[in-house]
């Protein structure tokens, strides 16, 4: 195997033809087995590793390399970290077709025991995640990057299982938490489930929340508002993004409920924070309220729709936006406002590469660029890249 890819799969060759394989690492001598083929491709599954790297470390987690949740426990941290260093590299230049700057800056912190959220399928009595690249379920009785709330309320789940009033019919839940208060939301289930159930769940798990869970008494999130998962790097990574931006106007698009918006409060005269989504609006309206900071207007409304009808530019301008990018619309018109500084905060290196590649056509320049490792133990990464005209 010669190198880690974006996806977790390690990269080999042979007859010619590109072999992908998970749970590598990079020096190996795998045998493997074809799972699909395609000229030039194969995918396959490691069945023994031959020559295992000098690096590589037992995973602490017994369902590793089954569960398809995490890629890299087999690596130690800093190599995880130099490998998705190298990935963010690589995907700048295969898919935006431009070098990345010299210094790319690592933002981490402990790597385990890290997630505020997660989602679990239900099956047959039993409570898990996926198989890697399966809708199998890999069942399991707790999860080392879950945080201790998480795995708490995971075991008292898997008791109220085999309980006889236990729905039948609910086959996903997610859990949120702030380590204090708990959010559970069912995911998916064959009917709408009757309120004694949650009745039930606050009878078993202690501090669950009915509705919103008002995360640090910091930010209130709803059910199915995006928020960060990692409790560990929240204000580090507003702080990269923000940095040291200062002035009149500041414009946020794809706000969420409100993570940037109060790290921009302070450091601009008025600032929009612009969300599509209801809901987070109504949390983000009440997060801006609580912490005091008329000067930050929330608006409805899509980032197309709100950048086609402006027409002065801010001083600065903060994308966060989905796994999809910001796209050529976005990026088009940002080029025409020609605000002084933009900030990209993306979770997919692909389509940060291709918004990138729009952006430096448009003679903008990339000051600082940092990988925020919100995943560990995952190919996952965030990066935040500030750009000035």
């Amino acid at each position: 195997m010669e190198k880690l890819v974006y996806g977790g799969d390690g990269l080999g060759r042979i007859e010619g033809r590109v072999v992908l394989a998970p749970f590598v690492l990079p020096g190996e001598r795998i045998r493997a087995q074809a799972e699909r083929e395609k000229p030039g491709l194969v995918r396959a599954r490691a069945l023994e590793v031959l020559e295992p790297a000098g690096v590589r470390v037992a995973a602490p987690c017994p369902h590793f390399g089954r569960c398809g949740g995490c890629h890299y426990q087999h690596a130690p941290y800093d190599v995880q970290l130099a490998a998705k260093r190298s990935i963010l590299a690589e995907e700048l230049r295969r898919v935006g077709k431009f070098d990345p700057p010299a210094e790319i800056a690592v933002v981490a912190a402990e790597p385990w025991g890290y997630r505020n959220r997660v989602q679990l399928h239900i099956e047959g009595g039993r409570l898990g995640y996926w198989e890697a690249r399966s809708h199998k379920l890999c069942a399991i009785g707790g999860c080392p990057i879950g945080s201790p709330k998480l795995n708490e309320v995971i075991g008292i789940l898997e008791e109220m299982l085999h309980d006889p009033r236990w729905p039948r019919f609910v086959h996903g839940l997610e859990i949120f938490t702030d380590e204090e208060q708990v959010q559970l939301t069912v995911g998916d289930s064959d009917r709408p489930v009757a309120k004694r159930f949650f009745d039930w769940c606050a009878e078993r798990i202690p501090r669950l929340v009915s509705g919103a869970l008002d995360y640090q008494k910091r930010f209130r999130v709803s059910n199915h508002s995006f928020f960060q998962v990692n409790r560990f790097l929240l204000e580090p990574l507003v702080e990269t993004a923000v940095g040291a931006a200062r002035g009149e106007s500041a414009l946020e698009l794809y706000a969420g409920v409100g993570l940037f918006s109060l790290g921009l409060g302070p450091r601009f005269r008025e600032v929009t924070a612009v969300e599509s989504g209801a809901a987070a609006v109504r949390d983000l309206r009440f997060n801006l309220d609580r912490a005091g900071y008329p000067q930050v207007q929330a608006e409805k409304n899509t980032a197309e729709e709100y950048l086609e009808k402006l027409n002065r530019a801010p001083d600065f301008v903060l994308l966060d936006p989905p796994r999809v990018g910001v796209g050529k619309t976005v990026v088009k018109r940002l080029a025409e406002l020609r605000p002084r500084a933009v900030t990209i905060v993306s979770c997919d290196p692909a389509t940060l590469a291709r918004d990138l590649a729009g952006l430096l056509a448009a003679s903008y320049t990339i000051e600082t660029m940092t990988l925020v490792d919100l995943f560990p133990q995952t190919y996952h990464l965030e990066t935040v890249v500030s750009l000035v005209a």
